[in-house]
């Protein structure tokens, strides 16, 4: 579905790219290939897991192909209890994750570029122990799953302007 997508995107982007002055971004089908020819390399553990799949995702993987980059991911993640009751007890948590990443092109390994992205949410805390994990582990999924978006526009812009090595 992703890459039907993809493809209505490009195909779109073309028939807008004949208005005078406007360039889409993924109107340039290099960039579109070169995103899918991206291999994440993720830190262990679920939020390492979620942002490597939804990498995978947003880059419209390519699987079974040779990968032409490597992008190298170290994530930190932080938690705030807000709304404290009376007892003491948060109502809310601000749940903070901030992923960077370094891509390298292959077989080289030279490093192209450098980037950062921190996305900021909250979420609800039960007083029932299982809604709670529930709730803390949906916050960390949408917050990969915006984190990896960042990073996918940041790329594409990126790769649209030339990629000049060194960013």
């Amino acid at each position: 579905m992703r890459k039907a997508l993809v493809l209505a995107l490009t195909l779109a982007a073309g028939a807008l790219s004949g208005c005078a002055g406007f360039t889409p971004l993924y109107g340039d089908a290099g960039v579109v290939s070169k995103l899918a020819s991206i291999e994440v390399v993720a830190p262990e553990g679920r939020t390492g897991y979620l942002m490597r799949q939804h990498l995978d995702d947003a880059f419209a993987k390519a699987h079974g192909a040779a990968p032409a980059y490597r992008m190298d991911l170290a994530i930190s993640e932080t938690r705030y209890p807000r709304g404290v009751r009376i007892d003491n007890v948060a109502t809310r948590y601000e749940y903070v994750l901030t992923a960077e990443y370094a891509l390298a092109s292959l077989p080289s390994g030279a490093q192209t570029k450098r980037g950062r992205v921190r996305v900021e949410l909250t979420y609800d805390s039960a007083d029932q122990p299982y809604a709670s994990i529930a709730a803390q582990q949906d916050a960390q999924d949408r917050a990969a799953e915006e984190a990896a978006r960042r990073i996918e526009l940041e790329l594409a812009v990126w790769l649209a302007n030339g990629a000049q090595t060194g960013s």
